[in-house]
């Protein structure tokens, strides 16, 4: 619900639990007052009294520019006395850029703002859009602001407007500015590399700018687009903070600013690195959105929200709550090495074990037998493929499985009949020796030809084949950022141009094949993020399958995404990535936390791994609905302790799944309890596999035994309400 004063010309905007307010001062300057637990209208005199006219900027003020860098502002001027790194910076035709943003209007309209080009929030909702206009030009800024009466999340995002008859440069193109009071706070990012992604990191937040980025043309392995800002005392469940999530899938940048006696300035969008967009007269800019949450109940808290928050909002809902396909993927089974008669045996064996969808993977295509050719032929390679698709999908139909297929759309290989017919497709400048990595160029998706061409060729395959899951990789950074079909004034805006252009091939496929399941991956998880969770409703979690690892993985991923968005596979053993080997068992267990699957030979397990995979699947079938809509709690970490424990509960409390592994034997090892937070304290619960029958209140404050079991073992807990 959205409120507006005009007596105090206050808005205020209401979630589920979280208050938002903001002002007008008395010189016309759009003021941040309160982001937090919830309030009611009867509060907003007291904010605007206390804390809105106590450093408002007065017109009457002589030294009134200097007073904004201590002010709490919506949106971050430039060169006008606020000291601040600015929100946005839009540079005009004499060279001039510096700015100072008053109020104009407001307007409040039900449902979501539609975003052209872009992922974003749907379904529901009330959105404020206030205006806000430039004393030094015709640019105006229309900030969004969108609240849901059940969630605790605030979708923000802005437009800029040229009103001037001749271009202006945007140098920066921020979607959005949050200022809290001053004082000591720490952040949360989900750092990583490949293999290794989304890895907690909590720091205290010091003085000057700190900077959570990507420049590689995607969200990255290295740094998700995921800031979290945690009051002092904030733990996993309990204590207030604040959660940054993008929608959005490129380059971008989340920064925090703080110097003694000034508020927190937290904000971020598309990486301003390079960034240059020339914006026509009378023509606007949309920048991506961001979704805004507050918890009082802690990381976890916070972590919950989002969660209900991408399922109900970001995913689509057709795929959202729907039941996922169990897969076993041929990729570390054969890797390029195959043909159509080692498929027959993999997808003979597994239709005994009780998975429903194969996906081949990569090589199916083109001269495709390793990574150096091929790319982008989008062809069934009938060498190996004797018949092409239909055989292998056949096959599966007679065992009863569904069939999926691996592409990678945006990237191209030098040695392909595409590249050879069109070299100037790929992302380059001509004369320059391209940057090549995994042996691969990137194509060039600013381009609309270089789009429709990869949509008329997946297609045509998708068309021609009856494919119910397909796998988009994408298995480099880009680099070499210029176009050339983009004018000398247009290449800073080549990153941005691009992420469009994906956006665009996956809204256009996924409507086109609204019943194929689409699964994002970026070598792994180097793409993980609410963008592209708009268009896939999983994405492959990370390149490790090492159950060990994903313990570390799967933690860090839930801070801000559902585990319903997780693709969580078993694989063989020593491991591909790691060379670790841990039970078959414990490695089913892990999995079991997302969409699962697998990814191995079949044809290579023994009897009893036959037997111990069929008796995963089927248990995981008894929890998959859980998984898909069940809250997630992190009640022991990896990280610094010697237990993994994770427990999802159903939204009314009558049931939840506990998962947990011991890292290592030691001896000594006793008496270590968990308490099982996230269970009502009113209900009584049984817990099968301990025959333990025990008060919520019990469970949640004194806890359950954990057991002693050797390296890497690990266990699953049934709990019922049994009243």
């Amino acid at each position: 619900m959205i409120i507006y004063n005009s007596d105090l010309r206050a808005f205020l905007l209401q979630g589920k639990d979280v208050s938002y307010a903001m002002y007008v001062g008395e010189a016309g300057f759009l003021q941040h007052l309160y982001f937090g637990a919830k309030l009611s209208e009867a509060d907003l005199p007291f904010l605007v009294a206390y804390h809105g006219n106590a450093t408002c900027p007065k017109s009457r003020d002589f030294n009134i520019d200097l007073a904004h860098e201590y002010t709490m502002n919506e949106c971050g001027f430039y060169a006008r006395g606020d000291y601040r790194e600015p929100t946005v910076i839009v540079r005009r035709s004499d060279g001039a850029a510096m700015s100072r943003l008053r109020y104009v209007g407001y307007e409040v309209a039900d449902g979501t703002p539609v975003l052209e080009g872009l992922p974003c929030a749907r379904n529901g909702g009330q959105t404020l859009t206030i205006t806000l206009a430039d004393d030094f030009s015709s640019v105006t800024f229309r900030l969004n602001y969108t609240v849901w009466d059940d969630s605790n999340v605030i979708a923000r995002n802005l437009e800029i407007v040229n009103g001037e008859q001749l271009p202006v440069n945007i140098e920066k193109a921020f979607g959005f500015a949050m200022d809290l009071p001053a004082g000591g706070y720490k952040t949360l990012c989900l750092a990583g590399r490949w293999a290794q992604e989304r890895i907690p990191q909590i720091e205290d937040i010091g003085h000057g700018i700190r900077r959570f980025q990507s420049v590689r043309g995607i969200s990255s392995h290295e740094m998700n687009p995921f800031v979290g800002i945690l009051k002092p005392d904030a733990t996993e469940n309990s204590g207030e903070c604040y959660g940054v999530q993008l929608v959005y899938s490129g380059s971008f940048a989340i920064t925090t600013e703080r110097f003694d006696n000034k508020p927190l300035r937290v904000q971020g969008g598309i990486c301003d690195v390079g960034f240059n967009w020339k914006l026509d007269g009378g023509k606007s800019f949309v920048t991506p959105q961001t979704l805004l949450c507050y918890s009082a109940c802690g990381i976890g808290g916070m972590s919950r929200t989002y969660a209900d928050f991408i399922r109900d909002h970001i995913v689509n809902p057709h795929f959202a709550r729907s039941k996922r396909p169990v897969v076993i993927n041929n990729w570390e089974a054969t890797y390029f090495d195959f043909n159509t008669d080692k498929l027959f045996a993999i997808i003979d064996k597994a239709a005994t074990l009780g998975v429903d969808t194969f996906v081949l993977d990569d090589g199916w295509f083109g001269k495709r037998d390793n990574d150096d050719s091929g790319l982008g032929d989008w062809v069934v390679n009938t060498t190996k493929l004797k018949g092409g698709l239909k055989p292998v999908i056949d096959r599966c139909k007679q065992n009863g499985l569904k069939f999926g297929l691996w592409f990678e759309p945006e990237m191209v290989s030098e040695d392909s009949d595409l590249y050879r017919a069109h070299p100037d497709w790929a992302v380059g400048k001509a004369g320059n020796q391209p940057s090549r990595s995994r042996n691969q160029l990137v194509l060039d998706f600013t381009r609309s030809d270089v789009v429709d061409y990869v949509f008329d060729a997946v297609s045509k395959v998708l068309a021609g084949n009856d494919i119910s899951y397909v796998k988009w990789d994408m298995n480099r950074g880009v680099t070499d950022a210029y176009s050339s079909e983009l004018a000398s004034d247009e290449q800073g805006e080549f990153y941005h141009r691009y992420m469009l252009g994906v956006y665009d091939l996956a809204d256009r496929l996924t409507k086109a094949f609204p019943d194929v399941f689409f699964e994002g991956c970026a070598s792994g998880g180097g793409r993980f993020d609410a963008g592209m969770l708009y268009y896939f409703p999983q994405i492959w979690t990370s390149d490790d399958t090492d159950a060990y690892e994903r313990t570390r993985v799967q933690w860090g991923t839930a801070t801000c995404y559902p585990q319903s968005a997780m693709s969580c596979h078993v694989s063989a053993c020593p491991n591909h990535q790691t060379r670790r080997v841990t039970p078959l068992h414990t490695r089913g267990v892990v999995a079991s936390l997302g969409p699962t699957g697998y990814e191995l030979d079949p044809t290579k397990l023994t009897d009893e791994e036959v037997a111990e995979v069929s008796t995963q699947i089927r248990e995981y079938e008894k929890v998959a609905d859980l998984i898909l809509k069940g809250d997630s709690y992190r009640l022991c970490s990896s990280f610094d302790g010697n237990y993994f424990v994770q427990m999802i509960v159903s939204k009314d409390k009558k049931q939840a799944y506990v998962c947990g592994v011991r890292i290592h034997g030691v001896p000594c090892d006793y008496d270590n309890f968990v308490a099982l937070t996230g269970l009502s304290e009113g209900l009584t619960y049984r817990i099968e596999e301990l025959d333990i029958t025990a008060s919520g209140k019990a469970l949640t404050t004194i806890g359950v035994r954990l057991p002693r079991l050797p390296d890497f073992g690990a266990w699953t807990w049934h709990v019922v309400a049994v009243d």
